[in-house]
């Protein structure tokens, strides 16, 4: 496996399974700051949080922007953790690169080759989800993309696929968690958030991730998700993201790695 640096402290090997958590929209200073303070003392060293939001729905929040970027960059000063945010437009790209550690290419956008080209001429980290309707091999060919001026700090995140099933979100694809390490060298990281669709089927699908071979998982978690500005129904709560940490911690031991 490619080991994928993110910040001089924090890197993803072998032996190491890469925790991150956070809210899905960043929405004021005292929520985007508490809950990374709460997430911190959990463990987890990678913050997610929307500024920009690609929402289904126009009249749905669609995020704050530079001024989410800003209060992320708040909450990483105030608990040291790295940010992951994700980039919607090749014109928001600068902005995006001054803020963030690892920049997230969301699953609408995995196949804007425009949008892959650019990134790659930039040498943070790379997470790319997979698009709901792409298969494996298309997601490999939009990571050839993102390496293709040298830069091979790249993880792939499955996220769930469309098909015909309605009884969750998405179909989570735990089949293209080896499928991918046989394939390629970079690392996986299971988002169980949006396939589940609701917050008590997270947990069965991220254990079941983490079991299947993972290198990560990325999590939803707000500090109160009824009230929540988008994906309400799929994030934990700070007490349930705490619960499963612990028993991913278990099974991650059991395949020889260690939390970070």
């Amino acid at each position: 496996m490619v080991n994928v640096k993110i910040t001089d402290e924090l890197s993803l090997t072998d032996d190491k399974f890469l925790m991150i958590a956070g809210p899905c929209s960043v929405e004021d200073e005292e929520q985007i700051v508490g809950v990374a303070k709460e997430l911190k003392k959990t463990g987890v060293n990678v913050l997610r949080g929307g500024a920009f939001k690609p929402r289904t729905c126009p009249d749905s929040f669609q995020g704050l922007g530079e001024d989410g970027l800003k209060l992320l960059s708040r909450a990483r000063d105030a608990t040291g953790m790295a940010i992951i945010t994700e980039v919607m437009d090749v014109e928001d790209l600068p902005l995006i690169e001054e803020y963030a550690d690892i920049i997230q290419i969301g699953s609408r956008n995995s196949q804007n080759f425009s949008l892959l080209k650019k990134v790659s001429k930039q040498k943070k980290p790379v997470l790319l989800k997979r698009g709901f309707g792409n298969t494996v091999d298309e997601l490999i060919s939009s990571s050839r993309y993102l390496s293709m001026n040298g830069n091979h700090n790249i993880m792939f995140s499955e996220r769930g696929i469309r098909t015909f099933e309605q009884s969750t979100r998405f179909t989570l694809d735990i089949s293209a968690i080896p499928v991918l390490h046989e394939k390629t060298e970079y690392p996986v990281i299971i988002d169980p958030s949006h396939p589940a669709g609701v917050n008590r089927y997270v947990e069965p699908l991220a254990m079941g991730g983490a079991a299947a071979g993972a290198d990560g998982l990325m999590i939803e978690v707000h500090p109160e998700p009824s009230k929540a500005l988008s994906d309400a129904a799929q994030q934990l709560t700070v007490q349930q993201f705490n619960d499963l940490y612990g028993k991913v911690q278990k099974i991650v031991g059991i395949l020889g790695k260690t939390m970070i």
